[in-house]
Formats: structure tokens, sequence, C-alpha cells
């Protein structure tokens, strides 16, 4: 697996891109450790990419919050914590 430059591959993008849709997967990074992959949108994982669209408020109306999510913790809980008596009444 040979890894591009990034710097050769700002200056060679163009062969880069053509060389991606011809099926190659183009790897680019530094000092020879890969940190991006460039390769054809026909290679890519499309089905992944579509969950990736739909994620935001995929789990709407199948999770609940109780009614008393944000009321303040048990005394024994917040010692558990470390919380002394002072710092738990500012909470």
């Amino acid at each position: 697996m040979e890894t591009i430059p990034i710097h050769k591959a700002k200056s060679t993008l163009s062969q880069l891109v053509k060389r991606a849709a011809a099926g190659e997967t183009i790897y680019i990074g530094g000092y020879g450790k890969a940190e991006a992959a460039l390769l054809s949108l026909a290679n890519a994982d499309t089905a992944n990419v579509q969950k990736r669209k739909h994620f935001l408020g995929c789990m709407k109306g199948q999770i609940t919050i109780a009614g008393d999510f944000d009321e303040p913790l048990p005394k024994e809980i917040l010692e558990a914590f470390g919380y002394t008596d002072e710092e738990s009444k500012n909470q």
C-alpha cells in the first residue's frame, strides 16, 4: 500500500481522482502513514453513506425521557461521586 504525501496529492489531485475513478484506492497521508483514502463512489459503501444521512432523529418515538430527568440527584448518589453537603446544596 503506497501512501501519497499530502503536498503531492494537492498538486496532482486531478490525476489521483482519475485513478480512483478507474477503481484504484489512493491512500493519502504524511510520513508514510495513511490518514485518508480516495476511492471511486462506485466502490464506496453506499449503504453506510445512507445510514449517516438519516442518523439525526433516527430514534424518534422509540425513546422516552422521564419527567423527573432534570431533578437534583439524591444525597447518597452525590456523596458516592465525592460531593460534600455544601457542594450538593449548590447543585
